[in-house]
């Protein structure tokens, strides 16, 4: 699958690199077609891997990842435009966090809205998909990283959607079983809420690579 991911940081690196090495094509893409990161990430991950705008980026893929700070998510997938995004899945990665009064971060959304809900909105023909953004870049593509069970999450309102996010997930190591859907889109509130949770709980740890396990 030719496979389009937005933001050159290390969540998009990561996943775009994971991807390649799961056999898709992927295309990198950056405000700017020159990024130095985004050119030397393709240079190194080889011939399935290219670099170009975030237009660029989103016409290539039949699928987009957007991993771009949730506080500019919007603007990035404006810059992609909404004809290269119209019918295609959307997995929506990114963490609306406001670091401007310091540390620990607060939302830049209110409680009864998500960035994943503010993207459907502006692009209601593309079909969004909020997943692994509660989860460090590495284990988010390997979550052997991570000993024993535990989960990865995913919402959104169209199933066919999910079940094309699922298959990647499972690709990246997911067991089948550690794929929760959380049902319909208004759930991204929670999964870009929690993380707030996490960043106090990687201090408490002193490490990125944990999870949650769900013990039912």
């Amino acid at each position: 699958m030719r496979i389009g991911v937005l933001g050159t940081g290390v969540v998009g690196r990561g996943v775009a690199s994971k991807l390649v090495d799961v056999g898709h094509e992927v295309r990198l893409g950056s405000r700017d077609a020159a990024h130095a990161g985004a050119s030397d990430w393709a240079a190194a991950a080889g011939e399935r891997a290219s670099n170009g705008t975030f237009e660029d980026a989103a016409a290539f893929g039949e699928l987009v990842f957007n991993c771009t700070g949730g506080a500019v998510s919007l603007e990035a997938l404006e810059q992609a435009g909404e004809d290269s995004l119209r019918g295609k899945v959307l997995v929506d990665v990114s963490n609306p966090l406001d670091f401007s009064r310091g540390r620990p971060p607060s939302l830049s959304v209110p409680s009864w809205d998500s960035v994943a809900e503010q993207i459907q909105r502006r692009f209601p023909e593309t079909r969004v998909v909020k997943a692994l953004n509660t989860i460090n870049a590495d284990v988010m593509t390997d979550p052997g990283r991570v000993p024993g069970e535990h989960e990865v999450f995913l919402c959104g309102d169209d199933d066919g959607a999910k079940n094309d996010v699922r298959s990647i997930l499972e690709s990246f190591g997911w067991r089948r079983e550690a794929i929760v859907d959380l049902g319909g889109l208004t759930a991204a509130r929670g999964l870009e809420a929690y993380v707030l949770f996490w960043v106090n709980l990687m201090g408490a740890v002193g490490s990125p690579h944990f999870n949650i396990h769900v013990v039912r």
